[in-house]
C-alpha cells in the first residue's frame, strides 16, 4: 500500500511537495486509502480524542476504504508546519486553532478574535458549515491554500495561567507570556498585560522550565492534560478567547474522494464536531475542580479579577490592528443570533 512522506521541517517541504502531488492518484487507485492526520495536542485531551473518533467514524462509514492513522503530539512536526503540511500534501489533515489557520489564509484568525462571541452557542452557530461566514471563509482557504476546512469544535475558552496573582493587565506589566506565533494570539497576550513572546506549543514545557516565558494560556482541558500546573501556580479565569479547534484537509485528496465517501466525511465530521463540543463543555467545571486539587490557585471575578479592564484593553487594540481587516467579518459575525 502507498502511504503519504513523513513530515520533514520547512527545507524539505518543497521537494515534498512534488513527491506529495504523486502520491495522490495511487493512493485513489488502492482498495484502501491511507491518510494521515497530524496535530500537537496529548491523545488523552479532548483534541485527541477528537481526532481519533473521526477517524474511527471514516472507517466505519466508509466500510474501511479510507483509514486515517493520527499522530498526536506534535509527532510529524510543529503547529505551523502541520498546516503548511496539509496545504502541499505532505499529510492529508491536521487541526490548528484559527489563528494558526490563518497562517494560510488571513481572515481566518479573525475567528480567534479576544472577546467576539457571546457564548459557546454563537461559536458554534457562527463556525456551522452553512454559516455565510464559514462558507465565505471556506472557499477563501480553499482558493488561497488548497486546504478544506471539514469541521470546527469548541475547543474551550482560553485562560491565563502564571507564578503569580494577576486581577488587572497593570500586574503583568513586563512579564513575557507564551503566546501562539500568530498575530491575533499576539495581541490577546498584549491585551492582557504582558509581553508576548512567540513559542511554538511543543516548546512551551522547556520555556516555562528556563523562564523564556513565565506564563501562557490556554483552556482548562490542556492545562490538566498538559500538566501546566507542575509549571504554573495560578489560573486566572480571564476567558479571553472562546476558542474554536479547526479540522483541514488538502483540497486534493479530498477531491480524490468518491462521492460516498465524501459523504462519510461530511458525516462523521458532522457527529465529531457535536460530540468534542459537549464533550468539552461537560468536562470544564470537572477540570476546574481537580486543577484545584492539584493546589492551583484559581482567580476570578468574585477574587478581584477586572474582567472589565481586560476586555477593555482587548477591544482597543484589536480595533486599532484588526478593524481594517476583518471589520466587515465582526459585523457578520456579531448579526449571528
Amino acid at each position: 500500500m502507498f502511504k503519504l512522506l513523513n513530515v520533514v521541517p520547512h527545507k524539505a517541504l518543497r521537494a515534498a511537495t512534488v513527491l506529495a502531488m504523486c502520491a495522490i492518484a495511487p493512493l485513489a487507485l488502492s482498495k484502501t486509502l491511507e491518510l494521515r492526520y497530524g496535530h500537537m495536542n496529548s491523545p488523552s485531551s479532548v483534541a485527541g480524542l477528537q481526532a481519533q473518533m473521526f477517524a474511527d467514524k471514516v472507517k466505519q462509514y466508509t466500510n474501511g476504504e479510507v483509514v486515517i492513522k493520527v499522530y498526536p503530539s506534535s509527532q510529524l512536526g510543529k503547529m505551523q508546519e502541520m498546516a503548511e503540511a496539509t496545504s502541499t500534501g505532505v499529510i492529508a489533515l491536521s487541526h490548528n486553532t484559527a489563528g494558526g489557520t490563518g497562517s494560510l489564509y488571513e481572515p481566518f484568525a479573525a475567528l480567534d478574535t479576544p472577546y467576539l462571541y457571546r457564548d459557546v452557542d454563537h461559536l458554534m452557530k457562527v463556525t456551522a458549515p452553512e454559516s455565510p461566514v464559514m462558507k465565505s471563509l471556506s472557499k477563501g482557504l480553499i482558493e488561497a491554500a488548497g486546504v478544506r476546512p471539514l469541521y470546527a469544535y469548541y475547543f474551550g475558552t482560553r485562560n491565563l495561567t502564571a507564578n503569580k496573582a494577576v486581577k488587572q493587565p497593570s500586574d503583568l506589566a513586563g512579564e513575557k507570556i507564551r503566546a501562539l506565533p500568530f498575530p491575533i494570539y499576539m495581541t490577546a497576550v498584549e491585551a492582557l498585560g504582558a509581553v508576548p513572546v512567540p513559542v511554538d506549543w511543543s516548546e512551551v514545557p522547556t520555556a516555562l522550565a528556563t523562564g523564556q516565558v513565565s506564563g501562557q494560556e490556554n483552556p482548562v482541558d490542556v492545562v490538566l492534560n498538559s500538566k501546566l500546573y507542575e509549571a504554573q501556580s495560578h489560573l486566572m479565569m480571564t476567558r479571553h478567547i472562546i476558542n474554536p479547534q479547526v479540522i483541514i484537509m488538502n483540497e486534493r485528496v479530498w477531491q480524490k474522494l468518491t462521492d460516498e465517501q465524501r459523504a462519510a466525511f461530511e458525516r462523521s465530521a458532522t457527529e465529531t464536531r457535536t460530540k468534542a463540543t459537549e464533550m468539552v463543555q461537560s468536562l470544564e467545571q470537572e477540570q476546574l475542580a481537580k486543577l484545584k486539587e492539584l493546589k492551583m490557585t484559581v482567580i476570578d471575578e468574585q477574587d478581584g479579577l477586572q474582567m472589565d479592564a481586560f476586555r477593555e484593553r482587548a477591544h482597543k487594540l484589536v480595533s486599532e490592528r484588526f478593524d481594517g481587516k476583518f471589520g466587515d467579518l465582526y459585523k457578520q459575525i456579531a448579526d449571528i443570533k
